[in-house]
Parts: C-alpha cells; sequence; structure tokens
C-alpha cells in the first residue's frame, strides 16, 4: 500500500489547526476512498506561542496517523519543511500550510497527476492575489520578473510552496543541506518533470498572516542572494563607470585648466558628488556583505533546526 505524508508548517497557528485537520480528514475519506493509500499527518509546530502544540498532541492522541516535531524555537518555515521532509516516510510527500490557503481539494487531482500522468511532482500556483494588499502583489510580481532575468533557475510567478512530489524528488530535496534555503529557487534547481495547477488565491480561513512586507523582502533578499551573482556583477559594472567617469572628468579638468586658468568651484556640488560616490560605494559593499554573511552562516555548519520534542518512531524505516 502507498502512503502520502502531509507536511504541516505550524506557527501560531490554533485557530486554523482544528479545520484543517477536518478538512485533510474529508479529503482522506472521500477523495482517496478508491485508491490503496494511507496518510500520515506531520505536524512541524515552528516555535509557537500560543496553543498550536496542545492542539496537535490532542490530534495525535485521537489519530495514529498524526505525528509531530515540536522546535526548540522559532527556526522560520524553511527549516519546517526540511524537518518534514526528513521526518517523512511516504511514497509521496506534500507539503501545505495550515491556514488552508492551499486546498486539500486539489490533492488527489495532483496524485493523479503523478500516478497516472507520469510527472515527478506537481505544484500550485495562484493566477490572481484577491485579498492581499495591492502593494504586496505589485512586488511580488516585479521580483519574480527581476529574479528570472537574474538567475539561471526559472521561477514561477505566483508558486505556492504546495507541492505533491515522489519520495525520489524529496530525497533530492533533502540533499541540499545549505543553510540558507530558498524552497522556491531549490525546487527549481532540482529539476524533474513537474506539472503546475493553476487556482485562485485562497484567503486564510482563520488567524493572521505571519508575513508581514518586511519579512517579504528579507525573503526575496534571501531569493536573490542564493541564486544569482549577478548583484555583484553590478557592482562591480557600477564601479567601473565610476573610475571611466572620474578619469574623462580629470581629462576634461586639466584641459580647462590649460585654456582658461584655474576658475574656482563652489564647494556644493564637490559635496554632492562625494556623498553621491559615497554612497555607491556603501552600496556596493552592502552587496559583497550579503554574500559574505551567507557564506560566514554556511561555514559554521550550526543546525537548520533543533528539536524539543517529537512522537515520531525514530527507528521507523522509510517505505
Amino acid at each position: 500500500m502507498k502512503k502520502i505524508s502531509v507536511i504541516v508548517s505550524c506557527y501560531n497557528e490554533e485557530k486554523a489547526l482544528p479545520l484543517f485537520y477536518a478538512e485533510m480528514e474529508k479529503v482522506r475519506t472521500t477523495d482517496f476512498a478508491d485508491v490503496n493509500v494511507k496518510f500520515e499527518y506531520i505536524f512541524i509546530n515552528d516555535g509557537s506561542s500560543d496553543q498550536t502544540l496542545e492542539i496537535i498532541k490532542h490530534l495525535a492522541t485521537q489519530d495514529s496517523k498524526v505525528k509531530y516535531i515540536s522546535f526548540s524555537r522559532n527556526f522560520g518555515k524553511e527549516a519546517a519543511m526540511l524537518a518534514g521532509l526528513e521526518a517523512s516516510t511516504g511514497d509521496y510527500i506534500t507539503i501545505m500550510d495550515a491556514d488552508l490557503q492551499d486546498p486539500p481539494a486539489l490533492l488527489r487531482q495532483m496524485y493523479d497527476e503523478i500516478t497516472v500522468g507520469g510527472y515527478d511532482r506537481v505544484g500550485t500556483r495562484r493566477v490572481s492575489r484577491k485579498g492581499e494588499p495591492p502593494i504586496r502583489s505589485f512586488f511580488a510580481r516585479r521580483f519574480y520578473k527581476l529574479i528570472n532575468k537574474m538567475s539561471d533557475v526559472q521561477m514561477v510567478d505566483g508558486a505556492r510552496d504546495y507541492w505533491l512530489m515522489t519520495r525520489q524528488v524529496a530525497d533530492a530535496l533533502i540533499s541540499l543541506k545549505e543553510y540558507n534555503r530558498y524552497s522556491k529557487g531549490l525546487n527549481s534547481f532540482i529539476g524533474f518533470d513537474t506539472k503546475w495547477i493553476e487556482y485562485e488565491n485562497v484567503e486564510r480561513v482563520a488567524g493572521e498572516t505571519k508575513w508581514s512586507f518586511w519579512k517579504l523582502f528579507k525573503y526575496a533578499i534571501e531569493g536573490i542572494t542564493a541564486f544569482s551573482t549577478v548583484p555583484l556583477i553590478l557592482s562591480s559594472l557600477v564601479g567601473l563607470v565610476f573610475c571611466l567617469v572620474a578619469f574623462i572628468a580629470i581629462i576634461f579638468i586639466i584641459i580647462r585648466t590649460l585654456i582658461y586658468g584655474d576658475p574656482t568651484s563652489g564647494w556644493p556640488s564637490l559635496v554632492c558628488i562625494i556623498v553621491f560616490v559615497s554612497g555607491i560605494q556603501l552600496f556596493s559593499i552592502g552587496i559583497i556583505g550579503q554574500y559574505l554573511s551567507k557564506t560566514y552562516l554556511e561555514v559554521k555548519k550550526r543546525p537548520i533546526y533543533i528539536i524539543k520534542e517529537q512522537n515520531l518512531d525514530t527507528h521507523k524505516t522509510k517505505s
């Protein structure tokens, strides 16, 4: 019998968890009633400060399919997804959000695309951003256009972290052990035959989003620095352009002085030039610093996450 592992990252999702579990059980008992497949749910408590862990433990006492991992603190969604992948034992693995913005009703279609259609994995993407602040939608679309021009791997606009994949694909993702993880880029990097399913954006069923504009901005920087060195090239090109401009300016001043003498220039223009060039230098140093900081974090080899408690059978082999 085949098994589907459902990985759910949870951070302060006490209101959404009961609704998510009920919806998943409905999908399992109805949409998958005609196929010989079993489920396991792996909930990752990512350092929640509410009753999320208690709710997960309650579900685990009521349902043996429910497994959980609880982090020692909040390590972020990327760490939670990796922990779920490493703990999963299914032949097929899906990653979902607890807020039901990843519709469980699509899971059967995704399963059929792999088992019948022959795809290695199925991804989902939103064709609209209904319910999102307009400013966030605007910058999100600009980000995807920018990173696809800068990176060798192409990332799909509107792509969610909601995937169904074979064990081979999951193992490929697990093998990528970098500390600074950007899952959308990693999924594009590993390749494999992929089918995309489009759907209209679904708003959260309960609770509030944990992704502020500032967090999304930092996440975008993570993606750019993780999958492109173009900013370093641009920094070098800007420096070269300013060197050429400075050289031409020196030649011009020398010629003007020889012809017209040495006219006195105002200090405001000089200060403006100094400040402008200094700003370019600091900007370039900042870009270099971003890459150095990523290298610094990688070479320290710190664990991506730390588990405080779990109910997994650590001796269980993957089926």
